[in-house]
């Protein structure tokens, strides 16, 4: 982490079939985001010079061999390869996904060293990124192997945060999935990141149901009786606001999601399904718990309108900007707790 200067932000390039480098490239057209951060692109500078021309952008950026050597108030490139690989906007293929692991792993190593201070990774290919080496459902559970820490899959933006129980795991897995440790742990993780990472005092955390209508006293499954309320009594006996298991299927539309800072959902359709209802185009993914920050758009590749110039860029904007709160909220939480006798600057 350096002492000195903007804050060095990582950014992996995702897939180049996808709308992974319009997005960044549109984001960073904007100079005036070069105020608030260095940006490292992890990719090589003919394929952005490439894709600017295939796209009509015109940006100017200063290559680079290292993130280390990277310039403030430039877009920097890190010459992650030298050859040029073919793009074919809107397909699926297997060189696509080779390369978005290829800037993964380069901007994930940059991060462990401190060669970056934090990271956004634009959309990967979930099945074309997939190799004998790299066997892993999305980015949270890569990053959770290299990373230290309790990864949390956490939807947010300012005035919505949706934790999952489970993230990418089959429907038909989620109930035998979900047990006391894993519940004790993600609820941790998600206070933690309350406090650390957004500044929220005393985190009050709501937890959907795992069964229609929270089960119904046992009628529709026993998981939300038997695993479910025995923790959340248990926390909520020791001091934790933790409260629940609530019907998912009214929870949102009544609106009482905004009563709490943040709501831990049972498994990803759950929770993601209202979320990006809600806060589609603003909403931010970012893997809490972690010993990095890591964000992340709320959408995928959008094979069906790669090359077009027609992307829009909110999300992955949204994801530098949280990215960059998070990282100087994170210093300042870890600053004060260092030092207990400073008046910690937080909001209930």
């Amino acid at each position: 982490m350096q002492e000195e200067g903007k804050i060095k932000l990582g950014i992996s390039v995702g897939d180049l079939n996808g709308i992974g480098c319009e997005v960044v490239l549109k984001t960073f057209e904007d100079s005036r985001m070069l105020d608030f951060c260095t940006p490292i692109l992890f990719a090589s500078s003919k394929t952005i010079s490439l894709q600017q021309k295939q796209l009509g952008l015109d940006l100017k950026y200063n290559g680079v061999q290292e993130a280390s050597m990277a310039i403030d108030g430039k877009i920097n490139v890190v010459n992650v390869w030298k050859e040029i690989p073919e793009i074919k906007f809107g397909e699926s293929t297997k060189e696509a996904g080779e390369y978005a692991l290829k800037s993964l792993r380069a901007a994930v190593e940059a991060l462990k060293n401190g060669d970056i201070d934090a990271l956004v990774t634009a959309p990967i290919n979930k099945s074309n990124i997939q190799t004998k080496d790299f066997k892993f459902p999305g980015h949270t559970d890569f990053l959770a192997q290299e990373l230290e820490g309790e990864s949390l899959m956490f939807m947010v933006t300012d005035s919505l945060k949706v934790g999952l129980l489970t993230d990418h795991v089959a429907v038909k897995d989620v109930s035998s999935t979900i047990n006391s440790i894993l519940i004790r742990s993600k609820v941790r993780t998600i206070e933690k990141s309350l406090r650390m990472d957004f500044a929220i005092r005393a985190p009050k955390v709501a937890l959907l149901g795992i069964n229609p209508h929270s089960g119904d006293n046992g009628v529709i499954g026993k998981e939300d009786d038997e695993v479910l309320r025995p923790i959340i009594k248990e926390m909520s006996d020791a001091g934790h606001l933790v409260f629940g298991p609530y019907s998912a299927d009214s929870f949102f539309g009544s609106e009482n999601y905004k009563n709490f800072d943040a709501i831990l959902a049972a498994y990803h359709d759950q929770g993601l399904i209202p979320f990006k209802t809600l806060s589609f185009g603003m909403g931010v993914n970012f893997t809490a718990g972690l010993s990095k920050v890591r964000t992340s758009p709320d959408h995928g590749t959008a094979y069906e309108i790669a090359g077009q110039n027609k992307a829009d860029h909110s999300s992955f904007k949204e994801a530098v900007f949280m990215a960059l709160t998070i990282f100087k909220n994170r210093k300042e939480y870890l600053e004060l707790t260092e030092n207990p006798l400073q008046r910690q600057r937080v909001r209930r």
